[in-house]
């Protein structure tokens, strides 16, 4: 039987037959209208081993590889001031004559206690004592004393990182001469440090500091650097080189792992599988050389950890970081 026609002329099977062609054609849709893939970049003429000058630059830009980085530094200033609501504000205390040569100590019931310094990230750029406060509650806890420092950005330094060192240098000098002050003990004092503040952290436990600073030579006794750069070659040639004034002489100072005959303490360097080749690389170079060196050193590797995820395990007794940097001062876990 011949379908009966509507007034516009086509028959009711030619109606759903049309319907049915244009759901499938709607439920294609979406897919058919993704953009063609695009071919493969070109690669450039090689910089650094086998990076060319984009992918040298991306390796050394950490939001590349961390997209979701504004959440988590966003989560190391709120976790700091709940930190500081639970265990108290910190003292405040002046290493240097500048307004941001300072640093905030949150300090133990126990008395005569070992002293953690940390030496905050932010690309040499950026960061602030108060918003990697976090930790502190860990070491309090443990009965040790926690000590982020501030410093100048190398933006305010007409881009010389050699000055930036010596504000950490100073910051540790003023820790050991003045631990009794806020109840440390200046002979257990440890040095740690995450990303830029891991490559600062890194220079001062290679500095002379009977020498520079009239002090033991083994003024630390225990370095813990994650996430940082430890040979300024490759970072010379990237992008950083248009805010850091990079020279021959910085260069050299400025590399740790060109200094290991300096190093005086154990290290633990870390780093996490999420971040870019070169700081995995850095990060595994240093920890061969130092072991090359005939030094102390330990490797660790955070599984599926990216650069800034990677910190946040230094507040935990459980986290890869925070267990490593108790053992390191001979802590138990907490009270």
């Amino acid at each position: 039987m011949r379908g009966k026609r509507d007034s516009g002329g086509i028959t009711r099977r030619e109606f759903l037959e049309i319907g049915t062609a244009g759901a499938v054609a709607a439920a294609a849709g979406p897919a058919s209208a993704q953009p063609a893939q695009q071919p493969p970049r070109a690669k450039g003429p090689r910089v650094w081993l086998d990076l060319d000058q984009k992918e040298l630059d991306d390796a050394y830009d950490q939001s590349v590889y961390a997209p979701n980085q504004p959440q988590i530094t966003g989560r190391y200033a709120t976790n700091s001031e709940a930190t500081r609501a639970r265990i108290g504000a910190p003292r405040r205390f002046a290493y240097g004559s500048t307004p941001v040569e300072g640093l905030d100590v949150f300090t133990t019931a126990r008395p005569n206690a070992p002293v953690n310094v940390f030496v905050h990230g932010g690309a040499w750029r950026g960061g602030l004592a108060k918003n990697y406060a976090f930790p502190a509650e860990l070491f309090v806890n443990a009965g040790a004393n926690f000590v982020v420092l501030d410093f100048s950005p190398v933006q305010d330094l007409g881009g010389n990182l050699t000055i930036m060192a010596e504000q950490v240098r100073r910051a540790l000098a003023w820790v050991y001469r003045n631990a009794k002050e806020f109840g440390g003990d200046a002979t257990r004092l440890y040095l740690s440090g995450h990303s830029s503040g891991a490559h600062l952290a890194g220079v001062a436990l290679v500095t002379d500091w009977r020498n520079e600073f009239d002090l033991p030579a083994d003024t630390v006794k225990g370095g813990l650097l994650c996430s940082g750069i430890y040979d300024l070659k490759p970072v010379r040639l990237s992008a950083r080189s248009s805010y850091v004034k990079f020279t021959d002489e910085m260069e050299h100072a400025l590399s740790t792992q060109r200094h290991l005959d300096r190093l005086n303490c154990p290290l633990v360097v870390a780093h996490g599988t999420l971040e870019t080749p070169e700081f995995q690389r850095q990060t595994r170079d240093f920890a061969a050389a130092v072991k090359a060196a005939g030094k102390p050193g330990q490797l660790l590797v955070a599984q599926g950890y990216n650069h800034f995820e990677i910190f946040e395990t230094l507040a935990s007794p459980y986290g890869l970081l925070g267990r490593a940097a108790l053992e390191q001062m001979k802590l138990p876990p907490g009270p």
